[in-house]
């Protein structure tokens, strides 16, 4: 089950606890830095298909110090109500925010996912034979009121975190940061759109240009079943080939910043690394490279996961080596710099810093 279909078997499941969001939370952020993770984004602060809302959690780990990574949390935005709502997330910004947790960003689901048509797309999908359908998915936000709400939401110098992962949707979300900067002039927000699996080739200079973040998660750009049976043959050749624009992104200019939507896919930065350069799956034996002409060199590709997710989550005193940064830190057992770029997901982590403070040895 996937999606709102979740929600078949979810409320059968006994409603968690406090105690029970807080354990949770500890051993995820275990993991996490396992994986050499220093901070995060968490995209779903609010109750949503009937999943627990963690921002309990953040708010007594951070307060009692056991939340020993840097996290951002995204507000979730009800997109069945309208402005009303924004009243009650700067209360919960005040409510929230406490030391090394800031829920400064509101999250906008603009569209869905390609596998089942819910992408928004510029022109229709494709059925099995290859001919145009009546669907080019859903803007599950009208796209004139998305421009009012972030204008709205950048005046009040919130973050907007939008998923937009079809063309339309992706055009849509960059019309209304062009309409926030139009009614407010540059106020260094940081919005950034996730996902960006089709991106058309006439907005891909409109990020550098309204300084919007291109915020990619490299892991799903291979070869593999969801792809080569559920999206390529509903897309067609000319926008399949648009897909995961990476290199594109960043010879327009476009600042890039890396994630991993965990938990729907792993949260291993070297594993999308491997990804971002290689274009094909770790330790698989297809060896089919994906748009290869979107493939990122190893350096940039580190960045995106290091300076890029430091400065997406506004901390532009981390995410590089420099006297004077916070001591966030990460010891790998190799150099994935120099090393064979068909490696780098073999790659383990020795040992993570926060602050200066170790907070995990292998």
């Amino acid at each position: 089950l996937q999606e709102g279909a979740t929600a078949l078997v979810s409320r059968l499941v006994p409603p968690s606890t406090p105690a029970d969001r807080l354990a949770g939370l500890l051993r995820a952020q275990k993991l996490l830095h396992s994986l050499g993770i220093t901070g995060w984004q968490d995209a779903l602060l609010g109750a949503f298909s009937g999943r627990a809302d963690p921002s309990d959690a953040y708010a007594t780990a951070a307060r009692d110090g056991s939340l020993t990574a840097r996290v951002t949390g995204a507000l979730w935005w009800d997109r069945q109500r309208g402005s009303e709502q924004i009243a009650e997330l700067v209360a919960l910004r005040e409510k929230l925010s406490h030391g090394r947790f800031r829920a400064t960003s509101v999250k906008i689901m603009q569209d869905g996912i390609a596998e089942n048509f819910t992408a928004a797309m510029t022109s229709p999908y494709l059925d099995g034979c290859g001919c145009a359908t009546a669907n080019s998915g859903l803007s599950f936000v009208d796209p004139g009121a998305l421009r009012r709400y972030v204008a709205e939401l950048d005046a009040l110098d919130f973050q907007v975190h939008f998923h937009a992962l079809g063309d339309r949707a992706v055009r849509e979300a960059l019309d209304a940061v062009e309409a926030a900067v139009a009614a407010n002039g540059r106020r260094g927000n940081r919005h950034h759109l996730a996902h960006l699996q089709v991106v058309h080739p006439d907005d891909l200079p409109r990020f550098a240009a309204l300084g919007a973040l291109a915020n990619v998660q490299p892991l799903w750009a291979a070869h593999e079943p969801q792809m080569d049976e559920l999206t390529i043959p509903f897309l067609g050749p000319e926008r399949s080939a648009w897909q995961y624009p990476f290199g594109d992104l960043v010879r327009s200019g476009a600042t890039l910043v890396a994630g991993s939507d965990w938990p729907v896919s792993s949260p291993d930065p070297l594993a999308g690394i491997h990804v971002a350069v290689n274009r094909r799956e770790p330790g698989t034996a297809d060896e089919r490279v994906f748009l290869p002409e979107q493939r990122l060199d190893p350096s940039t590709a580190l960045a995106a996961y290091t300076a890029g997710s430091a400065h997406v989550n506004g901390h532009d005193d981390a995410g590089t080596l420099r006297p004077g940064n916070l001591a966030d830190l990460v010891v790998l057992d190799r150099d994935i710099l120099t090393g064979p770029p068909e490696e780098i997901a073999a790659a383990r982590v020795e040992r993570t810093y926060v602050g200066g403070r170790l907070v995990h040895a292998r």
